[in-house]
C-alpha cells in the first residue's frame, strides 16, 4: 500500500512574544520571527 504524502502549512511566529504573524511578516524580519512547518495530524 502506497504513503500518503503529508499535509503541510507554514506560519510565521514572533520570536519574541510566541504570537501568530503572517510568513511574509516572518521573512522580512528574520531576527525577530520564525517560519515554522506545521503537519496536519493524521486521524
Amino acid at each position: 500500500m502506497a504513503r500518503k504524502k503529508a499535509v503541510t502549512r507554514k506560519i510565521g511566529r514572533n520570536a519574541e512574544t510566541g504570537r501568530f504573524t503572517s510568513v511574509e511578516e516572518a521573512r522580512k524580519h528574520p531576527k525577530n520571527h520564525v517560519v515554522e512547518t506545521l503537519r496536519k495530524r493524521c486521524s
